[in-house]
């Protein structure tokens, strides 16, 4: 179970402690029998003389007990569909998928699988981890590069790795044009829309319009250096 999974099971059980408590302090208490010679009478607001079992209880009342119980048990439902979606049925997903392939049948591993679970899971190091593997058992896919980046960016908000990254991923390599081109792109647009460093996006399109001349993408580098003011 990861860190994550464990903090969230807590919450849960705190939320179900909570309830519990404000069950036995809502529950209506039971009224013990009355004497009919030492009957007690009180004065409503309208002047009338009643006896005290009969005046309207003081404080929540019975509907005000039944919205708070439904109220807490609203919230504990939804939590507990929040952890079933993401945690409980990423895992029943991956054991029915194994099962479907039958004993007898060699399962091939999957990582990407198994990263893809990970992220589900919120388990993004992990997740992480495993696609620097399939990046160094594949070096010619630059997916996992991307994924990695992309996590970094966007889950962990940690630009300066995103880029680390990529830089990493097209330094692996003699790529490809379309690739090299991919990687650069990437890392031209962090560096615009996180680091808002403009100067070093428009050396990286600017490069990307010497190395590679005569294709798309140096047309598209040179659409977007007209955006950004720089040609």
């Amino acid at each position: 179970m990861t860190r994550k999974a464990l903090i969230h099971l807590c919450v849960f059980i705190a939320l179900a402690c909570l309830t519990a408590i404000l069950w036995q302090q809502t529950a209506e208490k039971p009224k013990p029998p009355v004497d009919p010679d030492k009957v007690e009478y009180k004065e409503t607001l309208t002047g009338e003389w009643v006896p005290v079992d009969q005046v309207p209880e003081e404080g929540l009342g019975a509907a005000g007990r039944v919205l708070i119980r439904g109220i807490m048990f609203l919230v504990m439902g939804l939590y507990a569909a929040a952890m079933f979606i993401g945690y409980v049925l990423p895992n029943l997903v991956n054991r029915a998928t194994r099962e479907m392939y039958g004993s007898g049948a060699e399962v091939e591993d999957d990582p990407l699988h198994d990263a893809r679970s990970m992220y589900a899971q919120g388990d993004y190091e992990g997740a992480i981890a495993i696609y620097r593997e399939v990046a160094k058992e594949t070096p010619d896919d630059r997916f996992p590069w991307v994924e990695i980046a992309k996590i970094q960016n966007d889950k962990l908000e940690d630009a300066d790795a995103a880029i680390a990254t990529l830089r990493e991923g097209l330094e692996s390599k003699e790529w490809s044009v379309n690739n090299a081109a991919f990687f650069m792109f990437r890392l031209a647009e962090l560096y615009e829309k996180q680091k808002e460093d403009l100067m070093t996006a428009v050396q990286l399109l600017q490069q990307v319009v010497e190395l590679f001349p005569e294709t798309r993408h140096s047309a598209n580098a040179v659409h977007r250096l007209r955006e950004l003011g720089a040609m």
